[in-house]
This record gives C-alpha cells, sequence and structure tokens, in this order.
C-alpha cells in the first residue's frame, strides 16, 4: 500500500440505484446519507469509487492516521 488515503462521503440516497451501486457503496462502509469513511487510495478502492460516483464526495484525507 502507497500510504494514502481519502475520504468517501455518501451525498445521495442509495435508494432506486442498480445493485452494483449500491453495493460499491456499502462495500467503501457508507451506510446512510451524510456518513463518511476514509479508506486506502488503491485501484480497487478507486473501481468502487468510480462506479458510484455520482452519489459520493470525495476529498484527500487529511489529519493523524490518513
Amino acid at each position: 500500500m502507497n500510504g494514502k488515503s481519502m475520504k468517501v462521503t455518501l451525498i445521495k440516497s442509495m435508494a432506486g440505484q442498480l445493485a452494483n451501486i449500491r453495493a460499491s457503496a456499502r462495500g467503501l462502509g457508507l451506510r446512510r446519507i451524510g456518513q463518511s469513511v476514509v479508506v486506502a487510495d488503491t485501484p480497487s478502492n478507486r473501481g468502487i469509487v468510480n462506479t458510484a460516483s455520482h452519489m459520493l464526495k470525495i476529498e484527500p484525507a487529511s489529519g493523524p492516521g490518513a
């Protein structure tokens, strides 16, 4: 792992989304609108984020442990 991370926030509802898009958001650990998680910036996580990018806000993580 390269030590980089990103903060991902769910900004739109998962209701009405395709199953693979809902699964992508849930796979990142997102359950409710406004919830944020810090995940490693890896190619696999980038692919998940790209799948559901229309409902996510992505920022570089900052602070301790980021």
